[in-house]
């Protein structure tokens, strides 16, 4: 079998427990070369210990992990020069420069990307020689995706990859996460921005309670059942029981933000006016009203929950 038919990640029917609780719970699925697959997930989903099992940080009670073909523990040998792995918590030495840091984890593969122009990529190169520790938490994060990077991996592992960086550096790693699915890398991406992953993802899956409780292309996911959205802003804590009333059988408003109101359901003409007539009848003034299909974050809330989660 040619290498490359050979999916980037398989999960199957995975079973993780620590002590009574049930981390992973049969979780399956694939990630295909050069695509770009978001893991979704609230806190406490079974995100983390996943990918720490494809990773081969971990293994798996019940089911199998295959990861470019091999197994993550028993052929981690193999394996580890063919991975990147961005850990959320940066992992890099306290008392290194950021510079030294990076050369060290080029020195590990055979055809490293240059450091210095990594550095100078993810707007570091001004801070070769500053310790780690002295890094901000964004410039920390930085670093942490270039020693994911440098090695030239043929799949790469981002928890977070722009948590804490500012709207430029959330721009330049998106750049890089498309330049390195052009490349032919497949990247797996675990984030809680919902339109991270409405923008890179290829595919994903929203896990909850270890289970895959939706997946598909985020156009497939957030199609399923939706028949349309209108949007609308107003004064927050508005009294609904009058607006769903007044509207047809099945509409439920709600108010998903502080002054943003959400109706879910057929859009009509009829539709659109009552809620304008509603918002007259409370004497405020509806603004930024739109039409559109419904977000991923929605779709999310919906199969998650509203809760939060420690």
């Amino acid at each position: 079998m040619n290498a490359r038919s050979v999916p980037a990640v398989r999960v199957d029917d995975v079973v993780k427990r620590f002590g009574d609780t049930t981390a992973v719970d049969g979780l399956s699925f694939e990630v295909e070369r050069a695509q770009v697959f978001a893991l979704l997930g609230p806190n406490g989903a079974g995100k983390t210990t996943t990918v720490e099992m494809c990773e081969g940080f971990g293994a798996p009670d019940q089911g199998s992990v295959r990861v470019l073909g091999l197994d993550p523990i028993a052929d981690s040998e193999q394996l580890r020069p063919r991975i990147g792995v961005m850990l959320q918590g940066g992992g890099a030495y306290p008392g290194a420069r950021a510079g030294e840091m990076l050369d060290l984890v080029a020195a590990y593969s055979a055809d490293p990307i240059d450091p210095d122009w990594l550095l100078t990529t993810l707007g570091l190169g001004d801070h070769r020689r500053t310790p780690y520790r002295r890094l901000s938490g964004g410039q920390q994060q930085r670093l942490a995706l270039a020693c994911a990077l440098v090695g030239k991996p043929e799949l790469v592992f981002l928890d977070e990859p722009t948590a804490g960086l500012d709207a430029q550096a959330r721009l330049i790693v998106w750049e890089l996460i498309d330049a390195l699915r052009r490349d032919g890398v497949s990247v797996v991406l675990t984030t809680h921005m919902m339109d991270e992953a409405e923008q890179l993802a290829d595919h994903l899956a929203i896990i909850d309670h270890g289970r895959v409780v939706a997946q598909g292309s985020p156009a497939e996911v957030t199609a399923h059942g939706a028949a349309g959205q209108l949007r609308f802003s107003a004064p927050p804590k508005l009294d609904l029981r009058l607006l769903a009333a007044a509207l047809p059988e099945g509409f439920a408003p709600c108010e998903t933000a502080p002054g943003a109101y959400l109706i879910e359901g057929e859009i009509t003409p009829q539709v659109l006016a009552t809620v304008t007539a509603w918002c007259a009848r409370m004497d405020v003034l509806a603004t930024d009203i739109r039409i559109d299909t419904r977000r991923l974050e929605d779709v999310f809330l919906e199969l998650t929950g509203r809760d939060l989660r420690g």
